[in-house]
């Protein structure tokens, strides 16, 4: 009974804030709390929260990975159905996993977008307003739950303060050697966000466990096709593109975790996965996407440094083609690429190798077609098939003038190839845990079952 009194009281004062806090990305809830899959509710609020940050595309796989890590593993400390990913747990008997999402989600946005607390504040009153009783008969408990929850999010961020991106390097500007990186106009400025080349990885071992290998050589037939090809299709005026493939390279340019994320979770919601599904999908989506960024990265970093690999961006290339040694490439000194050249080595690709991993991710998960609808600033394109939205983001690196065919097409195989390492070795069901699926959502009310 006392139990019971300290948490109808901790409602109502949850629910007082509620009530004199202005609310941000969490609504007034209206179903009951067992219809309510928290895991997707505290993913559209870090979504939210990248969109309303504007935060770069190089600093969001990692924030993606270390919110979905902690609700990994702050839900799968407490439902031990498989492998953890940092913190071991076991969580205090009887914790409530859904006060245990939503304090881990919480806990780790405040600490990685300080600057949005009092929005996330507003967010978390609202979602544990929203967590009214749930019909729990074995002793969970919405304080152990929420107090187990921070403590895991607080782990994993003190685990990922020292991972490496935050250090500081010194500038690495390439070199002058033909086919080699050197800064692109319009700022001209030394390789950006060169942290991620040296950040620790989530799973993987290190950055060159899955290295594409070498770039194609100057004059090698890939190569003729690769500048042909961009040539064409990348330049700002006179290109061959059509109006609709300019508009997708602009669209395209937006926030990779923005885009996948939007669209786990809507097909997460369609195809009603339960919590426990949804948790594992997330996870991997976004620590695969991570540990992808930072591969890329080392190997930009790395073969960037080398004089004798192709490294230079099409915006350097094609102006001097009549420096590389290969007859068939044909200079245009007035060529400028349709979207502005990151500052950082053509190769391998970031955008690809995020869309090969996040589109190797949702095929695993979902088949036949599914509908989802991804946004760039105030521009929305819906999609009916994966494969369709994966073929339209790597074809825009190409349509925008910043990489190369080969290029984009090695750098979606790699982070294919991640995906399927990391979902064959990381969070792997436990023994004797395989028919649990009875008891996933008993501190939620309604079982849900999604594609696995």
């Amino acid at each position: 009974m006392r139990r019971n009194s300290r948490r109808v009281t901790l409602i109502a004062v949850l629910v007082a804030l509620l009530v004199s806090s202005p609310i941000g990305t969490a609504k007034a809830v209206t179903t009951s709390a067992a219809s309510i899959n928290q895991v997707l509710e505290w993913n559209q609020i870090f979504i939210d929260t990248l969109i309303a940050t504007n935060t770069a595309n190089s600093s969001s796989q990692r924030l993606g990975a270390i919110v979905h890590t902690s609700i990994f593993d702050a839900y799968n400390g407490i439902q031990r159905r498989y492998t953890p990913l940092f913190v071991p747990g076991p969580a205090p008997r009887g914790a409530s996993r859904r006060a245990a999402v939503i304090a881990a989600a919480h806990t780790a946005l405040v600490g990685l977008f300080p600057s949005r607390r009092s929005s996330l504040d507003a967010s978390y009153a609202a979602s544990l307003a929203a967590l009214t009783d749930d019909g729990e008969e074995d002793g969970k408990s919405l304080e152990r739950g929420l107090a187990w929850g921070a403590e895991v999010a607080h782990a994993v961020l003190g685990w990922r303060a020292t991972d490496g991106f935050g250090a500081s390097y010194p500038p690495f500007n390439g070199g002058t050697a033909v086919g080699q990186w050197r800064p692109t106009p319009p700022l001209f400025g030394p390789m950006s966000a060169q942290g991620l080349a040296f950040t620790e990885m989530f799973v993987l071992a290190n950055n060159t466990q899955f290295d594409p290998g070498p770039p194609r050589i100057l004059t090698s037939a890939t190569y003729t096709a690769d500048f042909n090809a961009v040539k064409a299709l990348g330049r700002s005026t006179g290109s061959t593109r059509t109006e609709d493939q300019s508009a997708l390279a602009v669209f395209w340019e937006g926030n990779a975790s923005v885009h996948w994320n939007q669209a786990a979770n809507q097909m997460a919601r369609a195809n009603d996965l339960s919590m426990s599904d949804s948790n594992r999908l997330l996870a991997l989506l976004n620590i695969a996407m991570a540990d992808t960024a930072f591969t890329t990265w080392g190997g930009k970093r790395f073969y960037g440094s080398v004089a004798n690999e192709v490294t230079w961006r099409p915006v350097t290339s094609i102006p001097v083609a009549e420096t590389d040694g290969n007859p068939d490439t044909t200079a245009d000194p007035a060529w400028l690429p349709l979207i502005n050249t990151p500052s950082h080595p053509e190769y391998p690709a970031g955008h690809p190798g995020l869309n090969g991993a996040a589109a190797t991710v949702l095929l695993t998960h979902f088949h036949g077609p599914q509908s989802f609808t991804l946004t760039t600033g105030q521009t929305s394109r819906t999609y009916t098939t994966i494969a369709q939205a994966r073929s339209d983001g790597n074809n825009a690196r190409v349509w925008g003038g910043m990489h190369y065919p080969s290029t984009v097409a090695i750098s979606d195989a790699e982070g294919e190839a991640i995906v399927n390492y990391i979902n064959l070795n990381s969070m792997q069901r436990l023994s004797g845990r395989d028919n649990d699926d009875d008891e996933e959502d008993r501190d939620g009310g309604r079982q849900s079952r999604g594609r696995r």
